[in-house]
């Protein structure tokens, strides 16, 4: 009653067509405004549900309409679900590249719209690897270190994700089994070219793992081919014990089964 009151009062001063017209607009643009944010959440509940229902190519159907979003929430959400899209074994060649650039494109876009999001450091930094996949080694090693940055900045942001600590893992995992002429080609990309060991890979796993136990099958997997790495049989067939009995809900589990099943019988 108060608000129609006041409407009325600012009507005296407006023709009865300006004023229907005027409170219309209001009324609309108001709506217009609500619906818009709840349309965000509402699209980024719908994704995090298809997420864990690993519904991969739906998921990507429903974000792929946002591309041109402001949201870093839905931008690397996007990104992704493009990688996630590219990595299925139905996925032809010609779009898995393609997905992959387009997954790049989509981080970037969610850095520059929120540095502060720990998420879009995190998918900007993958989706830089898995370009590297296209570029060459040269271009690879030489990203290496952004990478490696974005990793620890989203950590900074969020020290518990768990799925950070490991990639910075499969880094460090990376750079201490690399070949001899990989580490020639660092050598001329880095004054000083960027190094590891293993035993600093099985630190960041173990650390993923105790902020989140058994979260990731891949994080399993890596424990026990570090382990392995390290000559430590015991704790190798502990951990790829874990990884092969992991519930398969992906395809990227499937094959992290399989990986480690082929690894326990070459013990």
């Amino acid at each position: 009653t108060q608000v129609l009151r006041k409407s009325l009062q600012r009507g005296v001063v407006l023709s009865t067509g300006s004023f229907l017209v005027y409170e219309a607009h209001k009324l609309i643009s108001g709506f217009a405004e609500v619906h818009a944010s709840f349309k965000v959440e509402d699209v980024i509940e719908q994704a995090d549900y298809l997420y864990g229902s690993g519904e991969t190519e739906k998921l990507y159907r429903l974000l792929v309409q946002h591309k041109n979003s402001d949201d870093a929430e839905l931008l690397w959400r996007l990104a992704r679900s493009s990688r996630d899209l590219a990595q299925l074994g139905s996925t032809s060649a010609e779009e898995k590249k393609k997905l992959t650039y387009d997954s790049l494109e989509y981080a970037k876009k969610a850095l520059e719209k929120n540095e502060s999001n720990f998420a879009a450091h995190k998918w900007y930094g993958i989706c830089l690897s898995d370009v590297g996949d296209y570029e060459g080694i040269k271009t690879k090693i030489g990203n290496a270190i952004i990478i490696k940055e974005h990793f620890q900045r989203a950590i900074e942001l969020n020290p518990k994700d768990a799925t950070t600590i490991h990639l910075i893992g499969i880094w460090c995992y990376s750079f201490a089994e690399m070949p001899w002429y990989q580490r020639k080609i660092a050598a001329t990309l880095f004054a000083t070219p960027p190094t590891s060991t293993f035993q600093e890979a099985l630190r960041y796993f173990h650390m993923a793992e105790e902020a989140d136990p058994n979260f990731y099958s891949k994080n399993l997997l890596f424990l026990g081919k570090t382990y392995l790495k390290l000559n430590n049989k015991k704790m190798a067939l502990l951990w790829l014990s874990k990884a092969k009995e992991y519930p398969a809900q992906t395809e990227e589990d499937k094959q992290v089964q399989k990986e480690a099943l082929e690894l326990l019988n070459s013990i």
